[in-house]
This record gives C-alpha cells, sequence and structure tokens, in this order.
C-alpha cells in the first residue's frame, strides 16, 4: 500500500495545494537532473517532502489568521500504510482530550504519552501518520494528547493539559516504569517540561523520554538557524511567529519554556534523536552539552543530511526508516530489558 495524497476543504486550498505538488515534484525533478540531490543523502521523496512542506508552512502563516491557516493545512490528507495498522480511539476528558494509537498485533506493556509538534499553534489531520509511525516503531500503545493550541492559548496551558493527562495516565493504573513521554518539535519541548514539572511536583517519572528535533530554547539564536535554511522546511521566520504566539519575551528563559536553562538533574534518560540538516540543531546539540555537564543520561543521535521531523518520511527514506528503528531498540533496551529482568525477580521470589 503506496502512500495516498488527495486535497480537501475549499476549492481554493485545494487549487493551491495541487499547484504546489506539481510545482515541487517538476523543480525537483529538474534540479536533481542537472545538479543532483541538494543533500548527499537526500532521494527524490524528500526533497520533493521538503519542499512541498516549506511551501505550505509558509503559506500559512501569511493568511490572515491561524483558523484560516489550520484550514488551509487540513486540506493536505495522507494516508500512509502505517494508518491501516493501528487502531485509533477518541478520548475526550474534562480537562483535555486526545487518541489511543495501538497496533493491531502489537505486543502490550509499553505506554507512550505523545505530544505533536507544530510550532504549539497547529495539528494538522495528516500528523496521524507521523504518530501512527512512532507508535508501530515503539511497539506500544500510544496516547496522542490534543493539547490547547496558541495564540487563543499560551503558555503554560499546554502543560497544564500534559499534566492533567499524565495524572489521568496514573491513576488509570499505568505504570510509571512502563511509560514513555515522547514527542516531536514543539511536542519535544513539552515533553521535555512535563519532566521537569512532574519532577518538581513530586509525581512519579517515566522510565524514558523520547523527543524528535525538540526545541529546546526560544531565547537564543544558533548559527544553524541560519546556516542550515537552505536545507530545513521550517524557517528561522517561523521559529519567530511560534514563539511570539507561544510566549511573552519575558517567559523564554523560563526553563519550562526553554528546558536548556533547566537543572536537568533527577531525570530519567533522555534520547534524542535530530537532523544534521535542521535549523534547531546547534540549539539540540547545546541542550545534550549542558545536560551531560549536569550529570543527566541524555543520549543525542544526528542523522548528517536530515532535517527537521525527518522520520515523517518514514519507510520511503531509509535514514527515516533507521530513525524509527532506533526508537524502538531504545525502548527495548531501556524499558522492555527491565520490565524483563523485573518479572523474572518476581517469579523467583
Amino acid at each position: 500500500m503506496a502512500v495516498r495524497i488527495h486535497f480537501g476543504g475549499p476549492t481554493r486550498y485545494r487549487l493551491r495545494n495541487a499547484a504546489e505538488l506539481g510545482r515541487s515534484i517538476f523543480q525537483v525533478s529538474v534540479r536533481r537532473f542537472l545538479k543532483g540531490p541538494r543533500q548527499l543523502g537526500w532521494n527524490w521523496f524528500v526533497e520533493v517532502g521538503t519542499q512541498m512542506l516549506s511551501g505550505q508552512v509558509t503559506a500559512a502563516l501569511k493568511m490572515r489568521d491561524v483558523s484560516e491557516a489550520r484550514r488551509y493545512l487540513d486540506s493536505v490528507v495522507i494516508r500512509s500504510p502505517a494508518l491501516a495498522e493501528v487502531e485509533i480511539t477518541s478520548v475526550a476528558q474534562e480537562k483535555f482530550r486526545g487518541n489511543w494509537f495501538a497496533g493491531k498485533n502489537a505486543p502490550t506493556g509499553v505506554t507512550v504519552l505523545y505530544f505533536h509538534g507544530g510550532g504549539y499553534s497547529f495539528y494538522p489531520q495528516s500528523y496521524a501518520n507521523f504518530i501512527a509511525l512512532v507508535t508501530l516503531a515503539a511497539r506500544a500503545k500510544t496516547f496522542a494528547l490534543d493539547y490547547r493550541l496558541s495564540p487563543e492559548h499560551r503558555f503554560p496551558t499546554q502543560l497544564d493539559d500534559a499534566l492533567n493527562a499524565y495524572s489521568w495516565l496514573l491513576s488509570s493504573g499505568a505504570d510509571p516504569g512502563s511509560l514513555v513521554f515522547a514527542g516531536d518539535s514543539a511536542g519535544g519541548n513539552l515533553a521535555l517540561a512535563l519532566l521537569l514539572a512532574a519532577r518538581d511536583s513530586k509525581l512519579p517519572l517515566p522510565a524514558l523520554a523520547i523527543t524528535l528535533s525538540p526545541a529546546t530554547d526560544f531565547d537564543t539564536e544558533y548559527p544553524s538557524m541560519v546556516g542550515n535554511q537552505p536545507f530545513d522546511w521550517i524557517s528561522r521566520a517561523a521559529l519567530r511567529q511560534w514563539a511570539d504566539w507561544f510566549c511573552d519575551p519575558a517567559q523564554r528563559r523560563n526553563p519550562l519554556v526553554s528546558p536548556l536553562w533547566a537543572d536537568l538533574r533527577g531525570l530519567p534518560p533522555i534520547y534524542i534523536q535530530a537532523g544534521g540538516s535542521e535549523i534547531l540543531c546547534d540549539s539540540i546539540q547545546a541542550f545534550a552539552d549542558r545536560a551531560k555537564n549536569q550529570g543527566a543520561d541524555v543520549v543525542l543521535e544526528t542523522w548528517e543530511d536530515m532535517n527537521h521531523d525527518f522520520q515523517i518520511f518514514g519507510t520511503k527514506v531509509p535514514q527515516s526508516a533507521e530513525a524509527l528503528g532506533r526508537i524502538g531498540e531504545v525502548i527495548d533496551s531501556r524499558l522492555r530489558g527491565q520490565l524483563r529482568t523485573e518479572a523474572v525477580s518476581a517469579a523467583d521470589r
């Protein structure tokens, strides 16, 4: 089953997206024929996807209001093979909402609390494909939180929603020892903020956190924000817009906004994936370095030629498939091995 793309919503959005896709395919094909790939590690699918995503995000941020931008992003509907392999169940609680993603033949035992990206402002319907990919890679049951979005809801609203969802999971019987916080981009930022808030609130901590291309510092400009711009599908201007929508300038060194400035001691292991060609590359590296200097258990793996959230390309791209596979391997080594050891010890008592 191949990835299927179709366009919905108003006619003007359908025509605009169809034109953008056609233009991306044509320009990339011609450019690769004449000059080769823009990055040595990019196949045709990465290059077309990067150009298409860049055009969509740029167009969305130029629209008259954020509601229109969300409708525009929702007009591209993507259905990947991964979606056919999961069951999705909606949850609506008084203080939050979200969706369970469960692989139809997945083993039980590990639960992932997942936070989507989108600059804290967007949650396109097609994100379900990304969450399905992560769910299948993790071989776990995933609760994807549909947190409230900025600019209508600013910091710390999203963290409040995350705390409420985590408290609900714990009260529902979820074992922290078999639970993972995970997220991408802004969602990676939220996963790290939730770790800090849970620790400081004396809540039980999860066994592991996994962040993909996380935003770690809303306050500082880094060289990669300029140097990697030609290869990424999010821009420096987009980062500024999302930051302005999310929080006040005076809040940007708050550790719950920019985890780079946090006391990172006493946290569970953190596994990070990043693209060496994404604009957040330097800030992610700075976070990992600071965490290690504080004695935190942090592992950062970087795929040299890849850009922001490159795992979204799934099995069509070798690097994306490898990165998704590593998620499962890390969970196996950090959680399932420990769970098996505990089970054997309990049986021996």
